[in-house]
């Protein structure tokens, strides 16, 4: 099985169109979303739709925190800048959109893979994986050989042995990597609408279950007008930024 792991949409239209359209084109048989589907981008009322379409033909989604924030569960933790786009999101979400978020699951499986937010160890505080300590905590928390978390919005793999040593190493866009069957697995695919490792094209991942390969993929799409539609719509300028040169 082919799944495509998309995390961190973040209201952005352009970046989500152009890396369905590439995911389509490699011939996915499931459809993964990692969470953080709204806040910061101009079309959150768009991008729920997408991904309750996208359920409704078999897809898989789990929750992210600011998707949790936006009926205010743990908004108190996000950082001040986020405020201003937090509550003009919520303005443009129908009261079900608001229901759909808040439904989601934190967790989900598919075969021996566990998908999560933040992490695999304690989802519901959204904790984030900065290193290969709290990245073998997530895998110490599990029985699956293989997680997948979003959260970072920057691409990493993480590797557990089986004495327990952990390691890491940043992806190459479009490289395969076979995942040894002697370690066990934590991959951040990064973000599809905020990308912040210094790369505006958006990020996501394919993950063959049969071979256990996993490809780490770049997708250039129209990023300056994403962010003339953060301007236009009066959110602030630093999340129009960020989408032009990718921190």
């Amino acid at each position: 099985m082919k799944l495509a792991l998309l995390s961190d949409l973040h209201a952005n239209r352009q970046a989500t169109e152009a890396v369905w359209a590439h995911a389509q084109e490699q011939g996915i048989d499931q459809l993964v979303f990692l969470g953080d589907y709204v806040d910061y981008g101009a079309d959150p009322a768009w991008t729920v739709d997408f991904i309750r379409e996208r359920i409704s033909q078999g897809a898989i989604a789990v929750r992210g925190n600011h998707d949790d924030a936006i009926d205010g569960h743990g908004s108190a933790d996000l950082a001040g800048h986020v405020m201003p786009s937090l509550a003009w999101t919520r303005q443009q979400l129908s009261p079900d959109q608001h229901v759909f978020l808040a439904c989601l699951p934190l967790t989900a499986t598919v075969e021996d893979c566990l998908m999560t937010h933040a992490n695999a160890h304690d989802p519901v505080n959204w904790g984030y994986i900065h290193n290969r300590v709290e990245a073998a905590r997530s895998l110490f928390s599990t029985e699956h050989r293989f997680v997948f978390c979003g959260h970072m919005h920057q691409p990493c793999l993480y590797h557990l042995t089986n004495t327990g040593k952990a390691g890491e190493f940043s992806p190459v866009a479009a490289v395969p990597i076979e995942l040894s069957p002697a370690r066990r697995w934590l991959a951040i695919p990064g973000s599809v609408g905020q990308p912040r490792d210094g790369n505006p094209a958006a990020c996501y991942a394919l993950f063959d279950t049969e071979t256990d390969t996993l490809t780490f993929q770049r997708v250039p799409y129209d990023h300056e007008e994403a962010a003339r539609r953060i301007i236009a719509a009066g959110l602030p300028s630093h999340h129009a930024e960020r989408l032009k040169h990718g921190h």
